[in-house]
């Protein structure tokens, strides 16, 4: 990420370890990885180019990935930029193609910003939304008004707000609740079947005030880059 690094440790298809630390030590990252029997490794970046010699080292050492659009996939892609398609949201796509085989999955993704993305049961990643998360709806409502606040909070104590703070916190909460329902009736509508898949920082929360069946999963972006790596090791064999 552009400050953060996330890192997991697979044996097959089970994660073992997982951890976290600054962006710029994946140096440090390679020197763990030369203490355990790594024979794999993949590397999505979204932040600062990874060094040339870095890179080169972790080549000569291990079947290396770095994740970019021409990377093969474990499924069909069918967005007309996979240039400007987020690694992260490739890789949310793969881990749900892993969970739900042959199933249409609902992939959503609520963080900084909130992603809505559909994989089709023939193994198709249709497209998606983005759409602001909780914190920049808070931002956007503070930077262009007079008036208003900035908070944060995921707390919303009444439906109606009875002051402007009560009144901010509801309506940015139950705008993303109502958001989420709204994609869910329209596959209702269009489906007889089909999975619906919350990962990110408000994952838990929101699936708990949802009625549908949601399946939560954390490490879904670290199962789905080991789901990509897996694929693309079985090509070269």
């Amino acid at each position: 990420g552009n400050t953060r690094l996330k890192w997991g440790l697979f044996e097959g298809k089970e994660l073992r370890e997982t951890g976290a630390g600054e962006a710029e030590n994946l140096e440090n990252l390679f020197a763990e990885a030369n203490n355990q029997n790594i024979k794999n490794v993949i590397l999505s970046n979204v932040g600062k180019e990874l060094k040339k010699d870095l890179e080169k080292r972790f080549r000569d050492r291990y079947f290396f990935i770095n994740l970019d659009q021409n990377t093969p996939l474990p499924f069909r892609n069918a967005y007309k930029s996979p240039g400007s398609l987020g690694k992260d949201r490739l890789a949310a796509i793969a881990g749900a193609a892993h969970y739900f085989p042959g199933e249409h999955t609902l992939v959503i993704d609520i963080g900084t910003a909130i992603t809505f993305d559909y994989l089709s049961a023939d193994g198709c990643f249709e497209g998606g939304n983005i759409s602001p998360g909780m914190a920049m709806r808070y931002q956007g409502l503070y930077l262009f008004t007079a008036r208003l606040p900035l908070i944060e909070t995921n707390a919303v104590a009444e439906f109606w707000g009875q002051d402007t703070k009560a009144a901010m916190e509801s309506g940015v909460i139950n705008g993303i609740l109502f958001e989420i329902e709204g994609y869910i009736r329209y596959l209702e509508d269009r489906l007889t079947d089909f999975k619906i898949l919350l990962t990110g920082g408000g994952a838990d929360y929101f699936a708990k005030k949802l009625k549908s069946e949601i399946f939560v999963d954390h490490n879904l972006v670290l199962t789905g880059l080991n789901k990509i790596l897996d694929y693309n090791v079985h090509i070269e064999k």
